[in-house]
């Protein structure tokens, strides 16, 4: 087999144009994001993903503020009450098995807020939220995990002691998951931000 000098062709070239033209407009979308959006830092709970392509990344599900949400169904949850056993505030926790509905997600007080999109709307553009019996609606979970890529010789916040967290700083589109941009970690009080190098 005989190689011969390589040249480009005007469709090649095209193509790599184009290809680069839609790398080109991705970026500049999540950097426009990153510099306008709402940003907040919110705690998250890590887990090992099950994923065929596997690589250097946490995996984490986002803990969300669902207290101004209405659940589903009223039976779903449990307010405190005063005394003469009347519901007093708007906090709650969850008594079902499990909750899950589409929520909009927003920055209010500094904390990632999930709204509850009413069935009379679009449920699909927002994003899943779910909490399991007995979790305070402050602590609701995103369903969908989000994805921080650490280079191959960053050395993991990985396994967490006791009175440890992990929290991320994310953007918050109007549309679509949160995005994540950096990571601290949270030990018996004390805010540490993670760098990797």
């Amino acid at each position: 087999m005989k190689l011969g000098k390589s040249s480009f062709s005007a469709a090649s070239l095209a193509v790599l144009v184009i290809q680069l033209a839609l790398v080109s407009s991705i970026a500049a979308k999540y950097l426009y994001q990153r510099a306008h959006c709402p940003r907040v830092w919110t705690r998250a709970a890590m887990y090992d993903p099950d994923l065929i392509m596997r690589g250097r990344y946490l995996s984490m599900q986002l803990i969300v503020n669902g207290c101004q949400s209405t659940l589903p169904s009223a039976k779903q949850a449990q307010f405190p009450r005063n005394l003469n056993g009347v519901p007093n505030g708007r906090d709650f926790s969850v008594v079902a098995d499990q909750v899950a509905f589409p929520a909009k997600l927003a920055v209010k007080d500094n904390k990632l807020v999930a709204i509850r999109i009413p069935d009379s709307e679009d449920g699909a553009r927002g994003e899943s939220v779910f909490a399991t019996n007995g979790v305070p609606c402050e602590q609701m979970r995103l369903s969908e995990p989000v994805n921080f890529y650490l280079s191959e010789t960053a050395l993991g916040p990985w396994p967490s002691k006791p009175g440890q967290e992990i929290w991320v700083e994310v953007t918050v589109p109007p549309q679509g998951p949160p995005r994540p941009i950096q990571l601290a970690l949270k030990d018996n009080g004390t805010w540490k931000p993670l760098a990797f190098q």
